[in-house]
């Protein structure tokens, strides 16, 4: 889906529903607004059902504060109009409640980006504006003074978090992704103490491999056909579970005559269609098109583990409390979780770039499932169906033992209850 195509009202409801698809707001709360070529300022309506938005419901504000629309506009419009002010460089503004960024917006901290690198790269210096009326002028001040100083996400003392972006998509980008930095902050405290970065390793600390060249003679197998099918299934699914992020998250598998499908560069999640998907082979790539990060690392992995055909490597906010933290994820506590995950190793910080051999000789049958400190959890499969319910049940695992350590310390199986699963189970 090309979104700049879209008209401002379309792209506000588009915005909006993914926005309450995640559970980040209310059927009350939350607004949004872009900001035209015309200078109109478009932005959702206060008072809405925002689960059931419609193009018709949104308000066109003209540059001399005309209304015109079927609505109010949002009471927050004096903030949304205030920042635009500010800062004549952002045409897009989100303002949401979830649960996680109101944590940190009635506590008056700043969640610390330094803990996962790409949010500290897409949010850059997050601070919190002072208290003032919901939709009072003086919230506006206090609001664009903060956009005015440079940052681009901004928490709102008691009143949530905003977002700014040269577009709606970016604006997106950046809310969800302090989002999600603010709940992973929060299961990692249940857990342990979770560590920052050094700000040197505050950027995403990857190495775009190249491709080999254009793969010329590319056709499509119908096993090629039907991978991609299920890749965007999976791919779609873990999005819409939360298990990644719109820009985060990279899918690998490979068909019986070796060729590689993997995700592409730079396509938010949410949209991912078949023929997105790059087809490789040798290093080389249909078309000369653009694969995810992530593919010489899965192409490496697949390589050494013949015994593998999928790989995923993803940002799962439970597993990645006990990647930040350096806690172990205990699996023997619950027997399928130990007999699907086995024993989950964590490897080093950077590994991925530093020592890719590392995590392609560890990530194997023994070990399908490993964490990179402050970086990712990749899981593997004989298929990709095997991959991915791995990684939902690496999920699952940590979440419950994210809730587990607020009640009590977790009985781990004894050994010689594991002794027996090993047994049976692993072959």
């Amino acid at each position: 889906m090309r979104i700049s195509m879209l008209p401002p009202a379309e792209v506000l409801v588009h915005f909006m529903n993914r926005i309450y698809g995640r559970g980040m707001t209310t059927t009350s709360g939350g607004n949004l607004s872009v900001r035209d070529e015309a200078g109109d300022l478009w932005i959702t309506p206060g008072g809405i059902d925002k689960g059931s938005l419609r193009a018709e419901d949104i308000v066109r504000v003209d540059p001399s504060g005309k209304r015109h629309g079927i609505h109010e506009p949002s009471v927050e419009l004096p903030f949304h109009r205030a920042i635009y002010a500010a800062r004549p460089d952002v045409r897009a503004v989100v303002h949401a409640h979830s649960p996680a960024l109101v944590t940190f917006s009635v506590l008056g901290e700043v969640p610390d980006t330094g803990v996962f690198p790409r949010a500290a790269e897409v949010c850059g210096e997050v601070s919190v504006a002072l208290y003032a009326l919901p939709g009072s002028a003086l919230l506006g001040e206090h609001v664009s003074r903060e956009f005015a100083a440079g940052r681009n996400a901004v928490l709102l003392a008691n009143h949530g978090a905003t977002a700014a972006g040269a577009t709606p998509a970016e604006a997106f980008v950046r809310f969800e992704t302090l989002e999600f930095c603010c709940r992973l902050l929060i299961h990692s405290r249940r857990i342990g103490t979770p560590v920052s970065l050094p700000a040197a390793h505050r950027t995403t600390q990857r190495v775009a491999h190249a491709v080999a060249g254009p793969w010329d003679d590319y056709a499509p197998t119908t096993e090629e056909k039907e991978l991609r099918q299920q890749l965007t299934r999976f791919v779609r699914r873990a999005y819409g579970q939360s298990l990644f992020t719109s820009t985060e998250g990279a899918f690998g598998a490979r068909c019986g005559d070796g060729r590689l499908v993997v995700t592409p560069h730079g396509v938010d999640r949410f949209y991912v269609e078949p023929e997105d998907f790059v087809a490789m082979r040798d290093g080389r790539a249909q078309g000369g098109r653009e694969p995810s990060w992530a593919w010489k690392l899965i192409q490496d992995i697949l390589d050494r583990q013949p015994a593998l055909r999928a790989v995923i490597i993803a940002q799962p906010p439970y597993t990645m409390a006990f990647a930040v933290t350096g806690a172990p994820l205990t699996t023997p506590v619950i027997p399928e979780s130990y007999v699907l995950l086995r024993d989950v190793p964590q490897l080093p910080f950077n590994a991925q770039v530093e020592n890719p051999a590392l995590v392609a000789s560890t990530l194997s049958a023994e070990h399908p499932v490993i964490l990179i400190r402050n970086e990712c959890t990749a899981v593997a499969g004989e298929t990709l169906l095997k991959a991915f319910d791995r990684l939902e049940v690496t999920e699952f695992t940590a979440k419950a033992l994210v809730a587990a350590a607020g009640i009590g310390k977790p009985r781990e199986l004894t050994e010689e209850q594991k002794e027996e699963i090993r047994r049976v189970f692993f072959r």
